[in-house]
């Protein structure tokens, strides 16, 4: 199922394509470019939070050059993996042709976080920190977490 040139090509898909699913991306590619193609979208993309931006630059990614983008503009890639990371995600997940598998792992939203700006950063920080803990598994956790919806 892999591309020619033997890497899974995967779609992170949030609702919103502004935090959790860009900091996927930004991950995958900054860890694992050598055995995946990383992609992400959103059901309804609203554009990238720029705390996401600031807290993957914090971590030495920057993903200053990403945009938020709908799923719908993505039609033609032959994904191996889509990997819902919101429960709104997984129950608006459009049907992908082929063998694309479907996968869960939902992460709290820093998008919707409050207090002061340093507690809503030590939010997406930690949403930042479990999300790199989830890619650090790939690509061997997508085959064994593998669902059909």
């Amino acid at each position: 199922m892999c591309d020619t040139k033997g890497k899974i090509k995967v779609l992170f898909l949030c609702t919103g394509n502004s935090c959790r699913s860009q900091i996927a991306e930004g991950w995958a590619r900054h860890l694992k470019s050598d055995v995946m193609e990383a992609y992400s979208a959103g059901i309804r993309p609203i554009g990238v939070n720029p705390k996401t931006i600031k807290v993957m630059a914090e971590a030495g990614v920057d993903i200053s050059d990403h945009t938020s983008k709908g799923v719908d503009e993505l039609v033609g890639i032959n994904f191996d993996y889509v990997v819902t990371v919101c429960d709104n995600a997984r129950e608006q997940c459009p049907i992908f042709p082929g063998r694309t598998r479907h996968v869960h792992k939902s992460f709290d939203d820093p998008y919707f976080a409050t207090g002061s700006e340093e507690e809503i950063m030590a939010v997406f920080r930690r949403v930042r920190d479990d999300i790199r803990a989830f890619i650090e598994t790939l690509p061997d956790i997508l085959e064994s977490k593998k669902k059909g919806y």
